[in-house]
């Protein structure tokens, strides 16, 4: 009786493993869409992080939103152009600055290798 108990055990166990390998593998299309949203989801988030804005704020979901509504109705407005125009151009040179300082030189790499 026990000897049954542990094989179903283990068999349950190895049944668990491969549909969970299964599921991390899993490449039907609305998997892959829904992965793809989420990648993107997150990149977004990550941007608000970025920005600051986080820590300006406190974490405070509504002046996060608030803020965000607010450049999306600026973005409405007829102000579209100017608005989309400023703030591309910010983002375009903080993500060159940061580029920039992530980016070792040769001689830094090979020092930080001795």
């Amino acid at each position: 009786m026990t000897a049954t108990q542990t094989a179903l055990r283990r068999i349950k166990a190895a049944r668990h493993r491969h549909q969970a390998a299964r599921a991390r593998t899993d490449m039907r299309t609305w998997q892959v869409q829904r992965r793809a949203r989420t990648k993107h989801l997150i990149e977004l988030g990550g941007l608000v992080v970025k920005a600051g804005v986080v820590d300006l704020t406190g974490g405070d979901r509504a002046t996060i939103l608030g803020a965000l509504l607010w450049m999306a109705d600026k973005l409405r407005s007829d102000q579209s152009g100017q608005a989309r125009t400023l703030w591309s151009e910010k983002g375009k040179e903080a993500f060159a600055t940061e580029w920039k300082e992530e980016t070792p030189t040769v001689g830094q790499t090979h020092r930080d290798r001795a």
